[in-house]
C-alpha cells in the first residue's frame, strides 16, 4: 500500500490478509490561511493473520509549512492498536511484527494553508 497511490481498500483486503475499518478525512488537519490546506485521511487496518508491518512515511515531526502567512498543517501520527489494549505510536519510518486483531492506524498529515489566516474572507 503506498500514499503515493492510495491504493483501494477492495485491493488491499484481496491482495492481504487485513480489514480495512476505517478511512476517512482527518477534518481539521489542513493549515489556516486564506486558503486551508488540505485535509488528510486516518485509515484503521485489522491485520487477519500474522505479518511484518513496514512503514516508511514523512511530515511525523516537522509539520507541513504554510506558505505567504498561512499556518502550518497537522503532523502525521502512525500507531499500532494491539490486541492487549497496548497502543504504540511510532516514528516516520519503522518495521513491527503484528499479530491477528492487531490493528495500524495512520493519520496523515494536513496541508500547510495559504495567506494570512485574518485575511480570510
Amino acid at each position: 500500500m503506498t500514499n503515493a497511490r492510495l491504493t483501494d481498500p477492495e485491493v488491499l483486503e484481496q491482495r492481504h490478509p487485513v480489514v480495512v475499518e476505517d478511512f476517512a478525512i482527518r477534518r481539521g488537519s489542513g493549515g489556516a490561511g486564506l486558503h486551508q490546506g488540505g485535509d488528510g485521511v486516518v485509515r484503521r487496518i485489522r491485520f487477519e493473520e500474522p505479518m511484518s508491518l513496514n512503514v516508511l512515511s514523512s511530515r511525523r515531526k516537522v509539520a507541513p509549512y504554510g506558505i505567504e502567512g498561512g499556518s502550518p498543517g497537522t503532523v502525521g501520527v502512525n500507531r499500532v492498536l494491539r490486541t492487549d489494549g497496548t497502543v504504540e505510536t511510532h516514528p516516520g519510518v519503522f518495521r513491527t511484527e503484528v499479530q491477528p486483531g492487531d490493528r495500524f492506524e495512520v493519520s496523515t498529515p494536513g496541508g500547510g494553508g495559504y495567506g494570512p489566516p485574518d485575511k480570510v474572507r
